[in-house]
């Protein structure tokens, strides 16, 4: 940032941090970087005190002593050269002067920029008498002005437009957006309440309808309906702005923050709207003013001879610039409605007081949701689309089984082919119980599967497959009855051996003698 601080920015800094002004709100106001307000702060200059008593106003403050930068060690008359032969403090910074006087930049700026950068401790002048002996130049550049060819590009801004009274009376301050094609210099202007991304939609849509074609490029300030990050080499649009563009094949090209003269065709062109088409009005609608600015556009703005081009603007339109703009699409942008959304611990977004499934990894986090009445599509932060749902009523819930997680899953919603396939784990006995069973149970036998995996997890799997074994050859197919025969431990009914000998059994022969001595 400290590139682009001039002299008078480190004037304001001065100022507003003897008016006791924070860094951080002086960073913020000037737009530069607090890192850089933070080094000024630091210069001897912006730390010291005046060095007169003399009271606030006087000349011996309100004058500057020399030309030299604030924070430059120098009194009230340059320093007299150094003796010849005497190296120059500033020869280790050699060629980082030689190339900010390639730069065109001036003595002053390159002094400022040695001290912020580089901690140059030295006199400014000591830096201008080095950078005249280089052949730098005094003078700034002048700024190079750049024309487009037809259809190339329009600028865009706001202003201040008439008020608007209304029956009752009361008046409502308006903005006019104004967008000049950079050829011709044709342009239209539209009068709203509020700089919003829809109203800027519109209006653009008006006025490309107005010109019959569509500009390759646009140019607008960073304000905050259409740029939501200003950053010269990389600005974060609007999503909704980034889709209008899309839709009518155009680029919006920001300028630089607080650069002006990059768009100075709509600075003079809001000004010209100003000054000669609604200064001292008022009206009693938008309607009535947005008609007015219309008619003036048609009759007076476009009839006009152009200072800087000198010929009329409305027959360079129409003999150049006209055929050379984009062709307008088969219908306007999409009406849609778009806003932030956070996503729930339940995975879901509220749209409308319906709730609309994410994919499970965006839990916690904002998302992009965009909706037109028929459709929801859901966004990452790039953009990418990640859901389309189909609207439903409030109250109501719209779930895509890809947005349930694994573990959120029950094994009954898998089904009962998958809860079969998991009994090839158990054994084949288990396999062939769960195959009947689920003709004997029908649809209940889907829970029943899930009993039997639930099994596995508390016993052995050759215990639960060798109770399956059982309960099968008996035609048992309930849970329970699988229960107890593994508690059991089985299964097979416990068979029994004969014994032919035992001491308390006796011979049958023994029995016959007993018989017959009881006969006598």
């Amino acid at each position: 940032m400290a590139n682009h601080v001039k002299v008078a920015m480190v004037n304001a800094i001065t100022t507003l941090k003897k008016l006791g002004w924070p860094k951080r709100r002086i960073a913020r106001e000037l737009g530069i970087d607090r890192e850089t307000v933070t080094r000024y702060f630091e210069l001897e200059q912006l730390d010291s005190k005046p060095a007169s008593n003399a009271p606030i106003g006087s000349d011996a403050i309100s004058k500057p002593a020399s030309n030299a930068p604030i924070g430059s060690k120098t009194g009230t008359d340059p320093p007299p050269s150094r003796p010849p032969g005497t190296t120059s403090r500033c020869e280790p910074y050699r060629s980082i002067i030689e190339d900010k006087i390639g730069l065109g930049l001036t003595a002053q700026r390159i002094y400022q920029d040695l001290v912020t950068e580089h901690g140059y401790a030295d006199s400014y002048y000591s830096v201008r008498r080095f950078v005249k002996r280089l052949g730098g130049n005094e003078t700034p550049l002048p700024f190079r002005r750049m024309e487009c060819g037809p259809g190339d590009e329009a600028q865009i801004d706001f202003g201040t437009a008439a008020p608007v009274i209304g029956p009752d009376g009361k008046r409502r301050n308006s903005h006019v957006l104004r967008i000049v094609l950079s050829h011709s210099r044709r342009a239209y202007s539209e009068a709203v309440f509020r700089q919003t991304a829809d109203n800027f939609i519109s209006c653009l849509e008006n006025a490309f309808r107005h010109f019959g074609g569509v500009p390759k490029t646009l140019v607008i300030d960073n304000f905050k309906a259409a740029v939501t990050t200003a950053d010269w080499y990389d600005p974060e649009l609007n999503p909704k702005i980034e889709s209008f563009c899309q839709h009518y094949g155009t680029a919006i090209l920001p300028t630089k923050p607080y650069t002006p003269r990059h768009k100075g065709k709509i600075e003079n062109g809001i000004a010209y709207v100003k000054s000669n088409a609604l200064k001292g009005k008022r009206f009693g609608s938008l309607v009535e003013q947005n008609a007015y600015l219309l008619n003036w556009e048609t009759n007076v703005a476009d009839k006009r001879i152009h200072g800087t081009i000198r010929q009329q603007v409305e027959r360079v339109f129409n003999e150049v610039e006209k055929q050379a703009l984009l062709p307008l699409p088969a219908g306007r942008f999409p009406s849609f409605e778009e806003a932030k959304r956070s996503v729930h611990r339940d995975g879901h977004i509220e749209v409308k007081q319906a709730y609309y499934s994410v994919p499970p990894e965006y839990v916690g986090r904002e998302v992009w949701a965009r909706w037109d009445g028929h459709l929801v599509r859901i966004y990452n932060s790039r953009m990418e689309q990640l859901i389309v749902h189909v609207q439903v009523v409030a109250g109501k819930f719209q779930t895509a089984t890809e947005h349930i997680h694994a573990k959120k899953i029950s094994s009954v919603e898998r089904g009962a082919q998958w809860l079969l396939n998991r009994t090839e784990f158990i054994g084949p006995s288990a396999v062939a119980w769960a195959k009947e069973m689920l003709v004997v149970r029908g649809i209940q036998g889907i829970r029943v599967l899930a009993g039997l995996m639930n099994l596995v997890h508390k016993y052995p799997a050759d215990a639960v497959d060798s109770a399956c074994g059982t309960a099968l050859t008996h035609g048992a197919f309930r849970i329970k009855t699988l229960r107890i025969l593994i508690k059991h431990g089985g299964s097979k009914q416990e068979e029994f051996t004969f014994i032919d000998e035992h001491p308390i059994i006796r011979n049958m022969s023994d029995y016959g003698a007993i018989v017959k001595a009881a006969m006598h």
